[in-house]
């Protein structure tokens, strides 16, 4: 609902304010959802603001007075995952309709048809899936909200009955399970565009042929693309500001200081052997090894489709499993130290973001001239060299870029390090949980407000590709 329709309102109509609507749809983005569910918790209770505001306008007493919705419920975390989460279905949807050819909807509107139903929603349908599949993805993997919330779900099962009961084979019952409901659902989806087409032999695109609005009509617009922003960026952040002013710093200054090396430093550490493996992968499954290396380039990235939770449970038996491998070889080589260690972790983001480096580097790998690796080794460099001289040059980009959303994604992952980290190693994310665990938003406020910040960075780089992409795709 969110991500569509303000696709089509950016995409399809021309006013006052909607270069600015346009860059800010995706700032949600940067708002981890288990920050929003932190800061809407302490908002909308009845000790916070608009309850407290409710109560002075209408002369109410107490709560049994009047009814007011409550936050931490199934439809609360529908309602602030889905304003968080909306900009995964708005960017893949509004560059479908930037791709769509013009003569389609010029088709259209000659024979009197509604060129939202009758062509632009139907040929953006799978655009519009890889959104939603990404969002459920997420979902799927939230921990931080459902836990806040005291929602039970496949993934907070995996985390009670693992940790609470200290029983791993029911936990990972539950996590297959999880696993099997998200590709059930994505076959689901496939099953159901069997047999159609949704590409057009036209090389005209253009994307939607845009009107101009002036006066309510603009107004209107511009409200309706304002509500998933204001609920999903711009009062949550308000709210961490006005907690972090409010004071309680003190308590946390030293322990926020100290979250703060160690996010940097797994952060850092995490997207520079994600970056670096990647780059491997990536140039090999392209100038090497094929259609086969490609599909195990792919199969290798596809831990982001798994929840934390889950890749943090196989991560577990498989540092198990080589400890027991070494220990039988020899019984002097036993690897149990390194559970709940930093290399552990930083195998688990591998794991888990393998995916974003990947696509970053394969993006930039795919603008590279196809004839440069041939001209390289005509002119007798051989294929490492010509890598080192002739590709990485022109990698430099998607290297950085790569870089930057590895370690914004590894700042705000909260599941993982939650169950991984060494002893005593706190990051902003786990920090920010810790705190707002124990109902102390205050002195969650300041390592979630660095976590949204650093997080704003991704936003821009996302916003700026799509917004090449679109007008490559208007010509």
């Amino acid at each position: 609902l969110f991500g569509v329709t303000t696709a089509w309102i950016v995409s399809r109509y021309e006013f006052f304010g909607k270069a600015w609507l346009e860059w800010m749809l995706v700032l949600p983005a940067a708002m981890p959802a288990y920050i929003v569910a932190y800061t809407y918790t302490d908002f909308f209770e009845y000790a916070g603001p608009v309850q407290g505001l409710w109560r002075y306008i209408w002369g109410y007493q107490s709560a049994l007075d009047y009814h007011f919705p409550e936050v931490r419920s199934l439809g609360g975390a529908i309602l602030l995952m889905g304003a968080v989460l909306y900009p995964y279905v708005y960017i893949t949807t509004r560059t479908a309709f930037y791709l769509t050819s013009r003569r389609l909807f010029e088709a259209a509107q000659m024979a009197g048809g509604n060129m939202f139903t009758s062509i632009a929603l139907p040929l953006a349908r799978p655009a519009i899936v890889a959104g939603v599949a990404l969002a459920m993805m997420e979902v799927v993997s939230d921990f931080g909200t459902v836990e806040y919330f005291a929602i039970d779900t496949l993934t907070l099962g995996v985390f009670n009955v693992w940790l609470g009961m200290n029983n791993i084979v029911a936990a990972s019952r539950i996590a297959l399970m999880a696993f099997v409901l998200v590709l059930a659902l994505l076959a689901l989806e496939l099953w159901g565009r069997r047999g159609h087409r949704f590409n057009h032999q036209s090389t005209l695109a253009g994307g939607v042929p845009s009107v101009q609005v002036r006066k309510m009509k603009a107004v209107g617009l511009a409200l309706i693309c304002l509500v998933p922003i204001l609920l999903g960026f711009i009062i949550p952040f308000l709210i961490l500001i006005n907690a972090a002013l409010l004071g309680g710093q003190e308590a946390v200054t030293s322990y926020f200081f100290k979250a703060v090396g160690n996010t940097v430093l797994a952060a850092f550490l995490g997207s520079v052997v994600i970056i670096s493996i990647t780059l491997v992968i990536a140039i090999i499954a392209h100038y090497k090894s094929g259609t086969i290396g490609q599909g195990m380039a792919l199969m290798g990235a596809s831990g982001y489709a798994v929840p934390g939770t889950i890749l943090a449970l196989g991560i577990l038996g498989c540092v198990i499993g080589v400890n027991a491998f070494f220990k039988a070889i020899n019984s002097s080589l036993v690897l149990g130290s390194i559970l709940g260690s930093l290399p552990v972790l930083i195998f688990a983001y591998l794991v888990r973001f393998q995916a974003v480096g990947y696509g970053a580097l394969k993006a930039g790998i795919s603008r590279i001239p196809p004839n440069s690796m041939p001209a390289s080794q005509v002119m007798g460099y051989r294929f490492l060299p010509t890598v080192v001289r002739v590709i990485s040059p022109q990698l430099k980009a998607s290297i950085l870029a790569g870089l930057l959303l590895v370690f914004v994604d590894i700042m705000k992952e909260l599941p993982m390090t939650l169950l991984l980290r060494p002893f005593n190693f706190e990051t902003l994310a786990t920090l920010t949980y810790q705190f707002a665990s124990d109902e102390a938003l205050e002195e969650a406020a300041l390592p979630a407000l660095m976590i949204v910040i650093v997080g704003i960075i991704p936003v821009i780089i996302i916003n700026k590709t799509l917004v090449a992409k679109n007008k490559i795709g208007a010509k």
